[in-house]
């Protein structure tokens, strides 16, 4: 098994609670409404603490069906979550999983910076495709960027 991890950050004048809010605690009932043509419905499984399955159905006609993630840690207080990947359509026969770590800190201006880490954990000998990296990273922009908005 190989493990490749990638760290980005974003910056936004939306303080780190509201995001925090919007992207993790409230994102079953509020991206299917602001991305209405992109996911069709988020499913939870749990009480939204460490072990809670989100089951993301996309919408007809996309290349992914749906994908599974479980909550790992989730600490409102800090604005801190880490979930896995470990479900879905897609990579997920080269792919073990992948982990996700978020971190919003807020910025002398009001603002907020959003950390991320993907760690990718492969299965065999399966080397990830940069391309593919870039893909997933700009659709979780996208709906960043949406929220934000």
């Amino acid at each position: 098994m190989g493990v490749n991890s990638y760290s980005d950050e974003y910056s936004s004048t939306i303080p780190p609670a509201s995001l925090f809010k919007a992207l993790i605690l409230d994102s079953h009932n509020l991206i299917p409404k602001l991305m209405p043509l992109a996911i069709q419905s988020i499913e939870i499984s749990g009480d939204g603490g460490a072990g809670t399955i989100r089951q993301i159905n996309f919408a007809e006609g996309s290349q992914v069906k749906f994908i599974k993630n479980r909550v790992d840690e989730l600490d409102e207080k800090n604005f801190w979550f880490k979930y896995s990947l470990i479900e879905g359509d897609g990579m997920m026969d080269k792919l073990e999983k992948i982990t996700y770590e978020v971190k919003f800190e807020s910025t002398t201006d009001g603002g907020s910076i959003n950390k991320m880490t993907s760690t990718y954990y492969t299965k065999d000998d399966f080397v990830l495709i940069e391309e593919e990296i870039k893909a997933g990273k700009e659709k979780a922009l996208a709906m960043y960027k949406v929220v934000e908005a």
